[in-house]
């Protein structure tokens, strides 16, 4: 009886954590790019925009930084989806906070509900994109009184950022590689 429960407790082990096991140097690529990447966007905002235009750093490039860095073979981590996701995201976002601009529940689920719906019919699913879309309803005034430029920056110019740290800092050891190339 033990080792069936043994057994079963390894098999579950497995496919539990089985995408969560990496390499130990993984957890070092991992943790320089993600410091990197979001060093970057805290620099530039500093240098910038100054320390009380917090526009630069959304929150949701925290969640971005996880796929991009820690599971770069996902697909909700690939260009593509990291890209549009974020930009399909950031537009519904503003666009609702412009039509429904008093009622924040509303707006709110709205620009989440539509951005995930709108990002799996153009197959650029990436999760942080839902928090982007919230942010332009929920963020600070200054969020808020960007528009439509909030796609710009802080949203694209984030992204590409994060992008571009993700391609070099992910690409330098051989046992990984970003974009996943399969």
């Amino acid at each position: 009886m033990k080792q069936k429960i043994n057994r079963a407790y390894r098999k579950s082990k497995y496919v539990v954590y089985k995408q969560t096991i990496l390499n130990p140097s993984d957890h070092i690529w991992t943790f320089v790019g993600a410091f990197i990447g979001i060093a970057a966007l805290g620099y530039l905002q500093g240098t910038q925009f100054g320390q009380t235009d917090n526009i630069l750093l959304i929150g949701s490039f925290g969640a971005t930084a996880v796929l991009i860095f820690g599971a770069t073979n996902s697909p909700l981590a690939q260009p593509r989806n990291l890209i549009f996701g974020h930009l399909i995201s950031a537009f519904i976002g503003v666009l609702i906070h412009k039509l429904i601009p008093d009622q924040i529940w509303l707006s709110s689920a709205l620009a989440v509900s539509l951005s995930i719906v709108s990002m799996q019919i153009t197959k650029t699913m990436h999760p942080p994109g839902g928090a982007t879309a919230l942010i332009a309803n929920i963020g600070s005034e200054k969020i808020k009184a960007l528009g439509f430029y909030y796609i710009l920056s802080p949203v694209l110019s984030g992204v590409l950022i994060l992008f571009t740290v993700a391609v070099i800092i992910n690409n330098i050891p051989k046992n990984r590689s970003y974009p996943y190339k399969k």
